[in-house]
């Protein structure tokens, strides 16, 4: 049950709010005097501060509820506080809501209005503090990660990378392969890399091989090997990906343009450890870890029959789905800042910008841009038009009529009952729309 404490030495007030509030599941706490609310708040969990501007008998300047709000304001900044005043005070509580008071009621009070005030406000706290409670917690954990794996200097700050870097960091130490899928330019490598510094053979190669780099005719010797003749072209002997990551780790990058032999040759080194080398008899022993990634629908493939399921499973044992930038927003101002020239920084615009561009081209367009920025920027700053980013856009115009029930009651779901997030969607103030949500009949969610 949220809990509010009133400051007002007319005891009448306290009690018409105790009684308000009751029936509505709203604790109340009173307090006669500055001093008295300081206490209370010093000693009780309290959501919400609902004060008077005057506290001695013959004053009204104000002057005293404007002390008591700028203490509890220095003591407790996130902690909401209305303002009871009389009009008289207007301009007066005009002021400290631009000071940070959440908001101002005239004397006498709407009850209907100060309980939607109070509700939303109330609901809103609480979101703030269960964000603040999930950063901190979210803060320690990224920590622990990079206090106890070794990440590879690897840029990050979203949740969203940080649960496939747990679980990377989680198997790197078992013996099975894994698959990594993602859109192109995601930094499928770079995790391959890390569960490879987390694993037992972290010591030894870390071998990579793009299959979509090689003409099919050529990956089997890329990976096998080959004997001199077995080709045109093969003069001598040759040493495949296999044998150079022996006793380490083999990363196959684009592991959808493997050919049918190459999988069929591939699959049989998964179960056995042995292969032969184009144009020999000799069997060859390794001990190899792989890492496969792809952007390619491996699903699709096996079903079109240019995949071999078989292969799939073997290769999947562990899956890492990698999320595009996009999906990661949180990464992407601190991937921009890894990327500038020494002695460059952003402007908030710029920033801004970053953040609504999609980046279809993940974290390698990310890259391109900013090395684009950092040759094209006339001085130290780096602004809008030197990263050469499509234009966006132009942002849907909110309709000029009044936002109907409908309307609203359709913006406060999308912002999860939050009052302010759903004003700003609807283009108004919150007062207004708490007018409007009066005048509606709309209640909290």
């Amino acid at each position: 049950m949220p809990t509010v404490l009133i400051i007002d030495d007319n005891a009448a007030v306290g009690l018409a709010l105790d009684v308000l509030f009751s029936l509505h599941d709203i604790a109340a706490l009173h307090a006669a005097s500055p001093e008295e609310g300081l206490a209370v708040l010093a000693r009780a969990p309290v959501d919400l501060v609902i004060q008077d501007m005057n506290f001695t008998a013959d004053t009204t300047s104000g002057e005293e509820g404007v002390a008591l709000f700028r203490q509890i304001r220095g003591l407790y900044p996130d902690l909401p506080v209305i303002l009871l005043t009389a009009w008289t005070h207007l301009d007066a509580a005009v002021d400290l809501v631009k000071a940070g008071a959440a908001d101002y009621l005239p004397k006498p009070w709407n009850d209907e209005r100060l309980l939607a005030t109070v509700t939303n406000l109330v609901e809103l706290g609480q979101a703030n503090r269960a964000l603040a409670q999930r950063v901190g917690r979210e803060r320690r954990e990224r920590r622990e990660l990079e206090q106890q794996y070794d990440l590879r200097n690897l840029v990050w700050a979203d949740p969203a990378l940080e649960r496939v870097l747990q679980l990377a960091c989680q198997v790197a130490r078992a013996d099975v392969p894994v698959l990594i899928t993602g859109p192109n330019g995601t930094g499928k490598e770079r995790i391959a890399e890390i569960i490879q510094a987390n694993s037992q053979v972290a010591n030894g190669p870390f071998v990579v091989l793009n299959c979509g780099a090689l003409p099919s005719e050529l990956i089997e010797a890329e990976l096998f090997g080959a004997d001199a003749g077995a080709y045109t072209g093969a003069s001598r002997a040759r040493e495949g990906k296999f044998e150079a990551a022996d006793g380490g780790t083999l990363f196959l990058d684009e592991i959808g343009n493997l050919p049918p032999a190459g999988q069929m040759k591939l699959l049989r080194v998964l179960e056995t450890g042995r292969f032969e080398r184009l144009g020999s008899n000799r069997e060859r022993q390794v001990k190899v870890r792989v890492i496969s990634a792809t952007n390619a629908d491996l699903p699709a493939m096996i079903r079109a029959g240019t995949f071999r399921e078989d292969l799939f499973y073997r290769l999947n044992v562990i899956e890492l789905r990698l999320p595009p930038l996009a999906a990661r927003p949180g990464d992407i101002l601190p991937l921009a800042l890894s990327f500038l020239a020494p002695g460059k920084h952003l402007d908030r615009t710029t920033e801004a910008a970053l953040l609504a561009h999609p980046w279809p081209g993940n974290v390698r367009e990310l890259k391109n841009v900013m090395a684009r920025a950092n040759l094209l920027a006339g001085g130290d700053t780096i602004r809008v038009p030197d990263l050469g980013l499509p234009a966006a856009a132009p942002a849907p115009q909110l309709p000029e009529a009044e936002p109907d029930r409908d309307a609203i009651a359709a913006a406060l779901a999308r912002a999860g009952g939050v009052v302010s997030q759903a004003a700003a969607e609807l283009g108004l103030s919150r007062q207004a729309l708490y007018r409007r949500m009066e005048r509606l009949g709309i209640g909290r969610a």
